[in-house]
C-alpha cells in the first residue's frame, strides 16, 4: 500500500505526528551533527528531517517516490524536491555523501532495486540512515500512522536487505518507544519513555534506525569443493610382444 503525501503531512502536523519527529529528528542529527560540505538526499518522506541541514550542506534534496506524491520543500524558497522512480533516480554516479530513507522501504515493491540504486548514487564511503517500521513494536499495528502501513521489518531482515545490497552496518537502534496514542498522558510522559527505552536497548520500538556505509568490493565467501576420491581401475589390457628377435650362431 503506496502512503499518500497529504496524510504523511498532515500526520506531522499533529501532536504525535511531532513527537514522532521530535525522537527520530534527534538520532539523525546525533548520528550526523555536521554535515558541512556535504550532499543529502531523502528519500520517501524525509522533509520534517532534512531542515537541519539546509545550512550547512551544499545542497539538500527530497525524493518523493511517484506512488505517494509530491509537495514543494521548502514552502518559502526554491523546491528542491522531485518525483521520482525511487529504483532509477535521476543522478549521476557517486554524487551523494548522506542518504536518509524514511516512509519509503516498507511501501516499496522492489526494496533491493531501491537499495542498489541508493548505492549507486553514494559516494565510496558514503552514508545511509535507513527508518524503517519494527514488526515488534506498536507502531506498525497501528495503521492511524504512517508507520502502521506496508511491509514492517526485524533487525535481521535489514541487515539482509542491506548485506545483499553491499552495505555495512555500523549503528543500530530503535526509537519511538512511546505508545502510538494521542493522550495527554503518553505525549507528555513520551519522553521518559524514549529515554528508558534507549539506555537500555529495549525490543519493541516503533522503528529501527540504521546506519550503514557503502562497500566498495564484494565479500566472497570460501568456496568448499568437494572431492570424491576416484575408484581404483584394474588394467584392463597389458601389451604383449608381436614377435620375437632370435640370433642363430
Amino acid at each position: 500500500m503506496a502512503l499518500d503525501v497529504v496524510d504523511l503531512r498532515s500526520f506531522y502536523a499533529t501532536p504525535l505526528g511531532r513527537v514522532a519527529r521530535r525522537f527520530v529528528g534527534r538520532m539523525v542529527r546525533d548520528r550526523w551533527p555536521s554535515c558541512a560540505g556535504f550532499s543529502i538526499l531523502g528519500i520517501g518522506y524525509a522533509t520534517p528531517y532534512l531542515g537541519w541541514f539546509r545550512d550547512e550542506a551544499v545542497r539538500v534534496l527530497a525524493f518523493m517516490p511517484a506512488e505517494q506524491g509530491v509537495v514543494n520543500w521548502p514552502e518559502q524558497d526554491v523546491s528542491s524536491s522531485a518525483l521520482v522512480d525511487a529504483t532509477m533516480m535521476p543522478l549521476p554516479d557517486g554524487c551523494i555523501d548522506r542518504v536518509i530513507i524514511i516512509h519509503a522501504l516498507e511501501v516499496c515493491q522492489a526494496p533491493s532495486e531501491l537499495l542498489a540504486e541508493v548505492w549507486r548514487i553514494l559516494t565510496p564511503g558514503g552514508r545511509m540512515l535507513l527508518v524503517a517500521p519494527n514488526r515488534r513494536g506498536l507502531w506498525s499495528r497501528r495503521e492511524s500512522t504512517p508507520f502502521g502501513q506496508g511491509q514492517p521489518y526485524s533487525r535481521g531482515q535489514l541487515r539482509d536487505l542491506l548485506r545483499e545490497a553491499l552495505f555495512s552496518p555500523t549503528f543500530e537502534a530503535e526509537a519511538l518507544y512511546v505508545p502510538p496514542f494521542e493522550r495527554p498522558l503518553f505525549l507528555r510522559a513520551a519522553a521518559a519513555f524514549e529515554r528508558i527505552g534507549g539506555r537500555f536497548a529495549l525490543p519493541g520500538g516503533g522503528v529501527h534506525v540504521i546506519e550503514a556505509t557503502k562497500q566498495l568490493y564484494r565479500l566472497v565467501g570460501a568456496r568448499k569443493t568437494a572431492r570424491r576420491a576416484l575408484p581404483q581401475l584394474e588394467q584392463a589390457l597389458s601389451p604383449t610382444p608381436t614377435g620375437r628377435l632370435s640370433s642363430r650362431g
